[in-house]
């Protein structure tokens, strides 16, 4: 495989060639794209909030100086702690947003910066709406050059989210092009991450998605402050994806960092999140819901074979989960839920729930293995098989090649909208509260200013 080597970085750096991507025009269509983004952001954040986690950072959060910028704990903070503590909590319940080549939850880092910066800057609508749209086209860019070789040992969505959000920061600071090269330099010097957090009981992983947030909002405003960073941060003979064992070669490279001409914003790849799950179950539990219906009475399955690709497999072989977290992760779990309801919920990762015995034995008798059909097309794609044998004798199966809400199986903007309420109604918001936040949300991209999201979101714990 050829590598880059120093012939590589004559001419514009990397970070260079990334930020001259962000001159492309930005319509009405990718304005409420990102609003979009951003109400089904605030939908995950709120929910968080109320979780073990939420209390964490909340406690942390109200030991700092107080400042102008909104959290979803109702704390007013300074910028970079607001954008910790939000960025924190939109991963809790695994219903964040997902880019699934680069294997990036944008809206984690991006959203929780912007909106930080958008506020303290008093920014226009138009301005934090761009700038989320120039966040992820960086963040996700620079995570289609990491690879699947990054994300086997790196949480992808801190170490490529820091780019996003210091892109976006620079936006809303409306840094110039070389400011803004050295904001993406502080980021790369601030990146980290490692899967272990997924391995062991605890709230690392959330710390990483807020701590991405804050350096974002910390490497844009040292830049505008000044502080000067290496430019090949990514691509130089000790940057970025050397120290990170993800150097991408260089047909790969060429590729992302030149596309076509008048090619579309890369938000409109994401894919939203319908079930609290690792996005790598999602493709088995829509399996499950579709065999539903064929399946009246689960007793009389004798056995339950799951094929997927190996990346799920490594994430999500949870057999007998045990916490919230394995249950997210599993995929006989979410294999499960889905035969036996027809749906995967916010109560179906409950101790109660993992207790039901008719469950466990759904989950004792699932098989699980990886194949070379969905290994391939991974992470371009994320496919499932699962067959059902029933004591009868029939043989039931289903496959889904990418998973609803994905863009080949979108929801729509009414189902976002829907989820986000209803994510907002389980974290204890009253109806008044939610249609405000979800008004000034879909305002956002024709409105004047700001005001109306930032009443909205203080008003939040009231009637």
């Amino acid at each position: 495989m050829q590598r880059l080597g120093l012939e590589a970085i004559k001419g514009p750096s990397w970070t260079e060639q990334l930020l001259a991507l962000q001159g492309r025009p930005i319509t009405d269509i990718d304005r409420s794209r990102a609003a979009l983004h951003l109400l089904d952001w605030f939908g995950c954040v709120l929910l968080g909030h109320a979780s073990p986690a939420g209390a964490a950072l909340n406690r942390w959060a109200a030991q700092t100086a107080a400042g102008p910028c909104w959290t979803a704990s109702g704390l007013q903070l300074h910028s970079e702690a607001a954008a910790l503590v939000n960025g924190g909590l939109g991963n809790i319940d695994e219903l964040d947003d997902l880019h699934r080549a680069a294997v990036v939850h944008p809206a984690d880092t991006i959203m929780a910066a912007a909106l930080a910066v958008a506020q303290r800057e008093q920014a226009t609508p138009h301005a934090l709406l761009d700038a989320v749209v120039r966040g992820y086209e960086v963040a996700i860019r620079v995570g289609l050059l990491a690879g699947t070789a990054h994300y086997r040992h790196w949480y992808s969505t801190a170490t490529c989210g820091v780019f996003g959000a210091a892109t976006a920061s620079a936006s809303l600071l409306q840094l110039d092009a070389t400011q803004a090269m050295h904001a993406l330099a502080q980021a790369g010097m601030q990146a980290s991450g490692v899967w272990q957090c997924r391995l062991e009981p605890g709230f690392s992983k959330q710390l990483a998605a807020g701590r991405s947030a804050q350096s974002g909002v910390m490497a844009a405003d040292l830049a505008a402050a000044g502080l000067v960073g290496p430019r090949h941060i990514l691509e130089g003979e000790h940057g970025w994806f050397a120290a990170t064992g993800s150097r991408p070669n260089v047909r790969r490279a060429k590729a992302v960092l030149t596309p076509k001409p008048n090619a579309p914003w890369l938000i409109h790849e994401v894919s939203f999140k319908p079930w609290p799950a690792c996005r790598h179950v999602h493709p088995a539990i829509a399996c499950a819901v579709r065999l539903h219906a064929q399946v009246p009475d689960v007793s009389q399955i004798n056995r339950i074979e799951i094929q997927t690709y190996q990346t799920a497999v490594a994430f999500a072989n949870q057999p007998h989960p045990s916490t919230r977290q394995q249950a997210r992760f599993s995929l006989q779990h979410g294999v499960a839920v889905g035969l036996l309801r027809g749906d995967f919920g916010l109560d179906d990762t409950q101790p109660e729930c993992l207790a039901q015995p008719t469950l466990a034995r759904l989950r004792a008798c699932t098989h699980v293995s990886a194949v070379s059909r969905w290994s391939r097309a991974y992470p371009a794609h994320y496919g499932a098989q699962v067959r059902v044998w029933l004591r009868n004798g029939a043989v039931l199966h289903t496959q889904v090649s990418d998973a609803p809400g994905d863009p080949e199986s979108p929801m729509s903007d009414a189902m976002v909208v829907t989820k986000a309420q209803r994510l907002m109604q389980a974290a204890g918001y009253s109806p008044q509260a939610v249609a405000r936040v979800l008004a000034a949300c879909a305002a956002l991209p024709q409105a004047a200013s700001t005001d109306d999201l930032w009443r909205a979101l203080r008003h939040l714990n009231t009637a």
